[in-house]
């Protein structure tokens, strides 16, 4: 194997940069050159796509977000859009391609096994929502971005005795919100899996007002089943709540931001051990973390399901929150 293309795709993670700086240097240490593709599906149909060099990946490693861009591309997902894709992989001569990216990405990636080309899938997804590892790239650090928020939020609601919902990022998984409650010390917390009734959380914030708390904080992952916006305006019409109510919705600065440690150290031993796998003649496998160590999984048992929560978090952030 020469050459060997990566692509980073869908929602940006913090670490995809790391990740690409390891295939990279992973790939001149077998003497493999690696191919960056631009704007995912998007540049690899259109065949943008330039030599990455050691250079080229020098400096990255800090930084968030993702040097190759990212696109959501529906042409793809059709027989004509993945044989166009194939034909600017043949002009290029690149054999094999590493697959950055979230659910939808790794989707993408299986498609193109199932048409008999060489690939092999990283997790990268704040929602740790991608079954068969423990961990995806950008969790740890959009978290952080979360805790950090809620702390300061908290700083302000107790000067001013008042209960504030923060909204957070998770669509399909609630590990986010969930995490976010324990870790910040939420009142109550509502997520796709489990979710809380408007009049659970009017009871939640009620209760903390009662035992004389200054603040109170509930957490809801915006693919709850209401909009955030009309349990603010629930609640600000039950005269029950004690607490004066505040809304923040964090949305992409949760995406952003320089990967914390473990991110980088993630992604990188993600990146080193995808490319040995494709050395290793693997296709259709995501390189997934099990415990502390790396294994590949087959991209279809990946993507069957979303990665589900351990009820133990669940009744972790019961026990805590009163």
């Amino acid at each position: 194997m020469q050459k060997v293309g990566v692509l980073t795709s869908g929602g940006d993670s913090p670490g995809m940069n790391a990740a690409i700086r390891s295939v990279v240097r992973t790939g001149l240490e077998y003497g493999i050159q690696v191919y960056g593709v631009r704007q995912g599906y998007s540049g690899l149909m259109e065949g943008d796509m330039h030599l990455l060099t050691s250079r080229e990946v020098s400096g990255i490693l800090q930084r968030g977000g993702t040097i190759l861009q990212s696109a959501r591309n529906e042409e793809f997902k059709t027989p004509q859009g993945q044989k166009r894709a194939l034909r600017r992989l043949n002009e290029k001569g690149i054999e094999a391609v590493v697959v950055i990216g979230g659910d939808g990405s790794l989707r993408g990636a299986l498609a193109l096994h199932k048409q008999g080309f060489p690939v092999v899938g990283i997790p990268a997804s704040i929602d740790n929502d991608i079954d068969g590892t423990n961990m995806s790239i950008g969790v740890d650090t959009a978290l952080n971005t979360i805790l950090d928020s809620l702390d300061r939020l908290r700083d302000t609601a107790s000067s001013h005795t008042r209960a504030f919902l923060i909204e957070v990022m998770g669509r399909r998984c609630g590990y986010l919100a969930l995490m976010a409650s324990i870790l910040g010390g939420a009142e109550i917390v509502s997520t796709p899996e489990r979710e809380c009734t408007m009049d659970e959380i009017a009871t939640a914030l009620s209760d903390a007002y009662v035992r004389g708390k200054s603040h109170a904080v509930a957490v809801i992952a915006e693919g709850c089943s209401y909009k955030v916006t009309d349990l603010a305006a629930y609640l600000d019409q039950k005269s029950d709540v004690g607490f004066e109510v505040r809304l923040t919705i964090l949305g992409h600065i949760q995406r952003g931001g320089s990967p914390m440690a473990f991110d980088r150290l993630l992604a990188t031993r993600m990146g080193l051990r995808a490319l040995e796998a494709l050395r290793e003649g693997e296709s259709g496998v995501m390189v997934g973390l099990d415990g502390r160590e790396m294994k590949t999984v087959p991209i279809e048992v990946a993507t069957a399901r979303t990665r589900p929560i351990s009820e133990k978090y669940f009744e972790m952030a019961r026990i805590l929150s009163r």
